[in-house]
């Protein structure tokens, strides 16, 4: 499962949509970061702001190996 589909899953679980993501997290357009997450290219930082933005952290290792964490529930994702 790639990193686009995580963050798909952690905003469903959240009960957020792409879009408050996009804006309000992110600071980008729907449109903007639709395109990046089809295309899986993210920065660090972005999957950062992403993971505390959504109540989750993030975590590498060893790359490319990416997956969050839930912060009240402890499920990887």
């Amino acid at each position: 499962m790639g990193i686009s589909e995580k963050i798909k899953i952690l905003l469903i679980k959240r009960n957020m949509s792409q879009t408050e993501l996009a804006e309000k997290c992110l600071k980008m357009t729907k449109n903007y970061f639709n395109n990046k997450l089809r295309q899986g290219r993210f920065s660090q930082e972005e999957l950062k702001k992403i993971a505390e933005y959504l109540k989750a952290t993030y975590n590498e290792d060893p790359p490319p190996r990416q997956w969050f964490t839930l912060n009240d529930t402890g499920e990887e994702i």
